[in-house]
């Protein structure tokens, strides 16, 4: 009877997370449509910084409670995830139009944030208070950046109105809703999915630290970035992802690090590397001809599955 319910409440918590990115992803693209907003801009900030609340509020959480090594774990797993997993399952079901100026600078930018966060990490042996400012500088030089290239993007552009008006007001309670639903679906999918692994399966409790909560917090991207594939929306999949990632190390580990100190082991380290790599191979890819092909989904799906075997190697 108990595991029946966990099975059923984690059930319950997919269908609540995929209705939640459905509406979300909807409100998202009809704001950038309305306002003749770039998909992309809304992609890099709203839609990435909703879906990132999972690992904001676990993160943050952690470093309140002393429990500061999850914080790194959390958003370091999350991060390749995002790349190597979500990216890959949406270039899979339609090839995903890579805009130049993610190639030209979103894509490095999540480059040299990644690196200044292993070489933090390696130098400090922890991230500390100067990390934390050194991130929220980036983070408010990026979103300064974002916003000027928008506002010439849209300048140059003579967009013609939108055929279908849609209203202010319900657009901004699909986005509000979408995210209430996404984070509520994503905690009582991982909540009960850690259950089933670790009362009734008896995995460890460290490989479900890496392995279940890591894509719990990612649970939103996911959802979000496939939707928006499916819907005909990349630029929304592809910002997603991106700003998510920034994110992630700029706003979340940068507060985490302002907080208390995060020690830096050498796991670390090596997920780090790991990381990079997978940002290396995301430019490569999609450099050529500014297109994620399935086959190119196919090929992150398979250094998730290396890395996977990585961790299993390991931790057990």
């Amino acid at each position: 009877m108990f595991a029946l319910k966990s099975v059923l409440l984690m059930v319950a918590g997919f269908f609540i997370l995929i209705k939640g990115a459905d509406f979300f992803v909807d409100g998202a693209s009809g704001i950038a449509e309305k306002f003749h907003i770039p998909q992309i801009v809304i992609g890099l900030t709203i839609v990435a910084f909703g879906t990132s609340a999972p690992e904001a509020a676990i993160s943050i959480s952690a470093a309140f409670a002393g429990t500061t090594g999850i914080a790194i774990g959390n958003i370091l797993g999350s991060n390749l995830l995002n790349i190597l997993i979500i990216l890959g399952i949406s270039a899979c079901i339609v090839p995903l139009h890579i805009g130049k100026s993610s190639i030209k600078f979103d894509i490095p930018f999540n480059l040299a944030i990644t690196f200044a966060l292993v070489l933090f990490g390696v130098v400090f042996g922890e991230l500390n208070v100067y990390s934390g400012v050194v991130f929220w500088l980036l983070m408010i030089a990026f979103l300064v950046h974002l916003f000027r290239a928008a506002k010439s993007e849209m300048s140059q552009g003579s967009p013609e109105e939108s055929k279908k008006q849609r209203n202010i007001f319900l657009l901004i309670l699909y986005i509000a809703g979408g995210i209430a639903a996404i984070i509520f679906g994503s905690d009582l999918a991982v909540d009960h999915a850690t259950v089933i692994a670790s009362e009734l399966l008896h995995i460890d409790d460290r490989l479900i630290g890496l392995t279940i909560i890591a894509f719990g917090t990612s649970l939103p991207e996911l959802m979000t970035s496939v939707m928006a594939a499916r819907k005909g929306n990349a630029d929304i999949a592809v910002g997603n992802i991106l700003g998510s990632n920034i994110f992630n190390i700029l706003f979340v580990l940068g507060t985490v690090s302002l907080i208390a100190p995060v020690p830096f082991s050498l796991s670390f380290v090596i997920d780090g590397i790991i990381g990079i790599a997978a940002v290396v191979l995301l430019y490569f890819l999609s450099k050529d001809d500014d297109t994620l092909s399935r086959r190119d989904g196919v090929i992150f799906l398979a250094g998730y599955a290396v890395y996977f075997g990585y961790l299993l190697m390991t931790n057990l």
